[in-house]
């Protein structure tokens, strides 16, 4: 029985990073965080030694350590120089031998965040597309709807017709209205 949240070249069992925390169930359950507790360790064991404190730390303690084993009585000495500091040798490799795994293990776990990261800037930048492009067609909609709009001038003509028209209509019936008071007068002075 297949996953529906499998992608070809992942592991069973390994957990998405851009997949919802409940959809990230696998087959057998697993100890919680232990991975992620990992992970976290890797990457505060990374940025602690990209410190200038660390190299400072670390110069502080070899100049100490080569010192005191050039300058102690020999017999105080637990790294002689005699031996070429074997001891601080074997030290240091097997620090950079933690180093170097920890360091990738923390590189992996920024390039998933970072893949994460990256398509959901491109989900963002699609709904953004889609957006700007339906307020683009709204805009163009908007514009022919206002050529069958009247402008200012139109109306402007339009009400100077109409006063125009309501003027000779008013001189037209104040012209009537003296023709029927004369009418009327007229028939008062014949009776």
């Amino acid at each position: 029985m297949a996953r529906r949240d499998a992608r070809p070249g992942q592991r069973r069992g390994e957990t998405r990073l851009d997949a919802p925390k409940g959809m990230r169930t696998g087959l057998l359950p697993r100890r919680v965080g232990s991975r992620d507790r990992m992970g976290r360790f890797s990457e505060a064991f990374a940025r602690g030694m990209g410190t200038p404190w660390f190299l400072v730390g670390m110069s502080v303690f070899v100049i100490v350590w080569l010192t005191y084993n050039s300058l102690a009585p020999v017999e105080a000495q637990w790294d002689p120089r005699a031996l070429n500091f074997t001891l601080l040798t074997l030290i240091l490799s097997l620090q950079a031998s933690y180093a170097a795994p920890m360091i990738l293990l923390a590189q992996n776990r920024q390039d998933d965040r970072d893949r994460v990261q990256i398509e959901q800037d491109r989900q963002r930048a699609e709904r953004n597309l889609a957006d700007t492009e339906y307020l683009a067609r709204e805009v163009v909609a908007l514009r022919l709807a206002m050529k069958d709009v009247a402008t200012k001038e139109f109306l402007r003509t339009e009400l100077r017709a109409l006063l125009d028209e309501l003027d000779r209509r008013d001189d037209a019936s104040d012209a009537e209205v003296e023709a029927v008071a004369r009418d009327d007068h007229d028939r008062n002075a014949r009776d």
